[in-house]
């Protein structure tokens, strides 16, 4: 194991074109955490990255002595390490939906959304397009029963959903009908909030230009 260097500031390792890095940055932009966006080529990593963590994976969050490489766990640290705003309700039985409901966009949506991008031009992905365009739009009228995802204020829960909606187009999926309406109503009020904007890559801001 070689040297690490002590950084005297909170540091994100982050790939600018992951959905699983851009969560973190949203949580951190949401809460203007002053931090050291570090972006990192995921198949050049840094020597640094093999040191700090033991998968040498992205993203990577160091805060002094701690060091995190989980994105959701980072994302309820850094709610409870900075609490103002509260990202996470809470009353235990909401906070657990809130996790639940982080489990299921993982399970339902997150894995989709990797294996198309993994070979986006594979005959099988699109049928895998097709299973996560009719999953969002199976979900669409959820969108605007609350101002936020299933919540009058905006979650731990949003800043995963909304990395993979950025992407859509990216992904080669169009919500144009009638059914997704409140999706799309959705995606405009997240996509122009500031904290999301001050999220994006370079490579994210491109997705949509």
């Amino acid at each position: 194991m070689g040297v690490v260097t002590k950084r005297s500031s909170m540091t994100f390792f982050s790939d600018p074109a992951s959905h699983y890095s851009h969560r973190v940055r949203i949580v951190l932009a949401e809460k203007g955490v002053t931090v050291d966006i570090v972006d990192v080529d995921p198949d050049n990593p840094l020597a640094e990255l093999a040191d700090l963590n033991p998968y040498n994976a992205l993203p990577t969050l160091v805060d002094r002595d701690l060091v995190l490489y989980e994105p959701n766990i980072m994302m309820e640290y850094l709610d409870e390490r900075f609490p103002h705003p509260p990202l996470l309700p809470v009353y235990p039985v909401a906070r657990a939906n809130s996790r639940l409901m982080i489990h299921r966009i993982q399970k339902d949506w997150c894995g989709l959304v990797d294996r198309i991008l993994a070979q986006p031009n594979a005959k099988a992905s699109e049928a895998t397009r097709k299973e996560l365009r009719e999953s969002l739009l199976a979900t669409a009228q959820l969108f605007g029963e609350t101002p936020f995802f299933l919540s009058e204020e905006f979650t731990i829960v949003d800043c995963c959903i909304a990395p993979i909606l950025w992407r859509l187009p990216a992904l080669g999926i169009d919500l144009n009908e009638k059914q997704a309406k409140p999706l799309q109503k959705y995606m405009d009020s997240i996509f122009s909030r500031e904290g999301f904007k001050a999220s994006l890559s370079d490579l994210e801001e491109d997705i949509r230009s």
